[in-house]
């Protein structure tokens, strides 16, 4: 039980912060998950980010549900998504109880356009973070060339750009003879 409060407290105090969504979430994700708690590492959180963002629903509450399970299988999930969603109801209520009184003022507006800069340098940040772990040869730079294009300029489903992702980097791997076994011991056949 104390860790499953230890769990909820944890994504509590990381959707209390969260601002901008499940991409502004990774570099508090990083720091309280992998170098706090040493719960997981790096690669792994990045693992349930990639899967995370193709699933369904909302990224924070996927990821949060997959790193609770690897920590306390169900019920973890469960602390996990209550933690994350939690800090955003309380907020949500707040806000729409005093939004009529502060919809026109000035300072709300100010604040939340300085919001929307932090948010966008979190982003970033999560994005050089997931470039340094994903793109790390000719094949990732091609695919993701690819992919932002095909995201840019098309109206393909993410959903299916993820699915040709994974094909891609399967077929591509099992041409160099890379398993995962390979993977483990740090090398190539």
């Amino acid at each position: 039980m104390k860790e499953l409060l230890n769990i909820y407290l944890k994504f509590f105090k990381i959707g209390a912060v969260t601002f901008g969504g499940g991409y502004a979430m990774l570099p508090i994700l990083r720091r309280e998950i992998v170098e706090k708690e040493n719960w997981l590492s790096e690669e792994e959180v990045m693992d349930f980010y990639a899967i995370g963002q193709s699933m369904p629903g909302i990224i924070a509450v996927n990821v949060g549900g997959f790193i609770g399970y690897r920590r306390r299988k169900e019920a973890g999930v469960v602390a996990a998504a209550l933690g994350v969603v939690s800090p955003c109801i309380v907020i949500i209520t707040i806000i729409a109880a005093c939004l009529a009184n502060f919809q026109n003022n000035a300072y709300v507006h100010h604040a939340l356009s300085a919001v929307s800069v932090c948010v966008c340098a979190l982003i970033l940040d999560s994005i050089i973070a997931m470039w340094k772990k994903g793109v790390k040869d000719i094949f990732g730079f091609a695919l993701f060339t690819i992919m932002l294009f095909a995201m840019t300029f098309t109206e393909a489903s993410p959903v299916l750009l993820v699915v040709i992702s994974a094909v891609g980097g399967i077929f591509y791997k099992s041409l160099q003879g890379y398993t995962a076994e390979d993977k483990e011991k740090g090398g190539k056949k």
